[in-house]
């Protein structure tokens, strides 16, 4: 008898220990130099870590998030792999060919074996280099399943029309409470608690490595700037750099990559037709005054006075450019 209580006590102990953390686990072949990259917005802030990967393409990570994350995994070149949501609990697969994005699958939750539906029944939409036909495909969705926490994951990744930020802002408010934690729709709009508790910095100057030059340090006292913060591929980038070409001329853009594929960055930018200097925070955001942003997702942006003070930090390029709009009237 005491055996068997014994037995039931260290499982119920090996059960509470298993819950403290959420883990994945990995089968992806044709990863480029064994290493897969993490990244999340965990309880104590920003999880950015490289994570070995054996030669038949195993590896495994645990993470810790008492509330839903997104994690995306992205190899060394920065091509994506996946994108899941996770929390203590959970155990993830993810099984696919690395030179395939679309091809990896994820299982281990309901919710991302919903979404892996979702994507695989609207594969053609997410192949169209146009985006309307997946973004009504999306706030059909959004509408239609109030209470399933998909849909504010398919408006937080995958929607792409933020032109309209009533709609967007609608079409949130639409979904149930329980299904939309702030610890996913913080990526859209920024953590309503730490806004109203944050005192936004002032960044005097960076120091970046400009595209074609050294390490130039750029002054933020002279005028009105925006930074565009983003990682390589950026599906988007073409629309973001429409958005941003159409302001006013006096407000500076300055386009960043944080990340350390400075190859894929020349190759980019090469043919890019915007007309602002590039620049590169190698290895990643190590720039104190880029880590002073709280960056939890990217692209990100962030708007900076005359003085430095940073006006604006989040992942909204609408929001960015009006900040910055306003501040030249």
């Amino acid at each position: 008898m005491k055996k068997i209580a014994f037995a039931l006590l260290l499982l119920l102990v090996t059960a509470a220990c298993s819950s403290d953390k959420f883990k994945i686990d990995g089968n992806v072949v044709n990863l480029e130099d064994g290493a897969v990259h993490v990244v999340f917005s965990a309880d104590s802030g920003v999880v950015d870590q490289w994570v070995d990967v054996d030669k038949k393409g195993h590896f495994t990570f645990k993470g810790v998030s008492s509330q839903p994350v997104l994690v995306t995994l992205s190899g060394k070149r920065g091509e994506p792999l996946a994108t899941l949501v996770a929390v203590n609990g959970d155990h993830l697969k993810v099984k696919g060919d690395g030179g395939k994005s679309l091809s990896v699958k994820v299982k281990g939750n309901s919710l991302n074996e919903e979404w892996q539906l979702f994507r695989d029944e609207h594969r053609a939409f997410y192949a169209d280099p146009n985006p309307s036909r997946l973004d009504a495909a999306i706030e059909k969705y959004v509408r239609e399943h109030p209470s399933n926490m998909l849909s504010t994951v398919l408006l937080v990744v995958d929607y792409s029309d933020f032109s309209d930020h009533d709609k967007v802002d609608k079409l949130l408010r639409g979904i149930e409470i329980q299904a939309r934690p702030e610890s996913l729709t913080g990526l859209l709009y920024g953590n309503e608690k730490d806004r109203k508790r944050a005192v936004l910095p002032r960044l005097m100057s960076l120091t970046l490595f400009k595209h074609g030059g050294k390490f130039e340090e750029i002054k933020l006292t002279d005028k009105t700037s925006i930074l565009s913060l983003w990682a390589n591929p950026q599906n988007s980038r073409n629309a973001l750099i429409n958005k941003l070409q159409t302001l006013d001329k006096g407000i500076r853009i300055i386009d960043v990559l944080t990340e350390s594929d400075s190859l894929r960055w020349h190759q980019t930018i090469a043919g890019d037709p915007a007309d602002w200097q590039h620049y590169w925070a190698p290895g990643g955001p190590m720039e104190q005054g880029i880590q002073m942003l709280g960056i939890k997702s990217l692209p990100w942006f962030a708007v900076t006075d005359s003085t430095g003070l940073v006006v604006y930090s989040g992942p909204n390029c609408d929001l960015a450019s009006k900040k910055a709009t306003e501040l030249i009237r």
